[in-house]
């Protein structure tokens, strides 16, 4: 049965591959997910480049393969099986050593069939570089396959080292399939229409952040981090480097696998987003309204907004003007304000929650007690 740990969220999935397997399990614990993908997989099944390279692994079987990306080997044994290569490929790298660039890839050799005879714990393409050259490379035939942002200078520093690389770029980075979406997600993160996003990939991440930058969003979204309103979060430090690069605060799944990150999601609106002890109890609020202790309370976007700016005014009086500018609209008459504000006391369920300030506009009743 589904839970409720994320009632109230709109998490939106900056990613493309198994974006659906990520909105399914955190649909099941309450959310609302969005997709906006800021790159597209272009698969390289009909790369003639990729297959003729495979008929050299089998002409020439390797010393070694490393594989850095999970969703890259089985792309890449995809495209042989479409060809009809896959017994030949698989019996050309039945005596090779098998290095995987994290969990991921790990996971993915096993599922092929194949043995990992060692795993990078950073998941990185400058771990694998220093245990292969550290165990000795020279003379050695080794495959290399990379993931859609090409070599990260691995290639290079092997054959440097006596090496003969064998490239294998089984897919590559596209465009975001709608620009529009990708800009509208940045938006909607610095306004606070959504509580988190998740990312999968480097290059998506990086995409993202050029996107959000143009849109003018790139300052709200980090202030918003900061506080912790809005969760950003990655499948793994490589992806998270490009987000904490830009100073954005930034989590980090644990183990380096989608469940793992949507465990990182639960538990940060389990135990690390912010709340406030108000008169109408312990209340933590979300795009979609506010969680009141263990009941999850949904409002309109107008008393969302409002409630939002009280909550982050943190007992500081806001005036009837700077509420209306975050009613949806913006700029609405006092009216609108007032409307917004008695309805969220009513949601709420304690008129003492919001405090009328006499002539000066409206703040959220903090319990000064504590």
């Amino acid at each position: 049965m589904p839970d409720s740990a994320l009632a109230g969220c709109a998490i939106c999935v900056v990613a493309d591959r198994r974006a659906g397997d990520l909105a399914v399990a955190l649909e099941r614990r309450g959310a609302t997910v969005q997709r906006a993908p800021a790159l597209s997989i272009l698969p390289a099944a009909d790369d003639e480049l990729l297959l003729e390279r495979s008929r050299e692994l089998v002409a020439q079987p390797p010393d070694t393969v490393v594989v850095t990306t999970g969703v890259g080997l089985r792309g890449w044994m995809d495209a042989v099986h479409e060809r009809d290569l896959h017994p030949e490929l698989t019996h050309a790298l039945s005596q090779a050593r098998f290095i995987a660039r994290g969990p991921k890839a790990h996971g993915a050799i096993q599922q092929a069939g194949f043995f990992a005879d060692w795993v990078a714990s950073t998941e990185t393409s400058a771990e694998v570089a220093e245990h292969l050259i550290a165990r000795g490379v020279e003379g050695e035939r080794i495959a290399v396959q990379h993931h859609g942002a090409g070599s990260d200078g691995l290639d290079e520093l092997l054959t440097a080292h006596g090496a003969t690389v064998v490239p294998l770029i089984v897919y590559r980075w596209g465009p975001p399939p709608d620009a529009g979406l990708v800009r509208r997600s940045a938006e909607q993160a610095a306004s606070g229409a959504v509580d988190a996003l998740l990312f999968t990939s480097a290059p998506g991440a990086a995409e993202w952040l050029r996107i959000a930058e143009i849109a003018g969003s790139l300052a709200a979204i980090r202030r918003r981090a900061e506080s912790r309103r809005l969760l950003l979060a990655a499948v793994g430090p490589i992806t998270a480097a490009p987000l904490r690069d830009a100073g954005l605060r930034t989590a980090v799944a644990a183990r380096g696998r989608l469940g793992s990150l949507v465990r990182c999601v639960v538990e940060h609106f389990a135990a690390g987003a912010p709340f406030a002890t108000t008169a109408a109890g312990a209340l933590e609020v979300r795009s979609g309204g506010a969680l009141i202790g263990d009941r999850f309370v949904p409002l309109s976007p107008a008393s969302a907004g409002v409630l939002g700016a009280l909550f982050d005014a943190r007992g500081s009086v806001l005036s009837r003007e700077e509420l209306g500018r975050v009613l949806p609209r913006g700029g609405q008459s006092p009216h609108a304000v007032e409307m917004a504000v008695a309805r969220l006391r009513v949601a709420l369920g304690d008129r003492r929650a919001v405090t009328t300030v006499v002539k000066r506009g409206y703040r959220l009743a903090l319990d000064e007690r504590l």
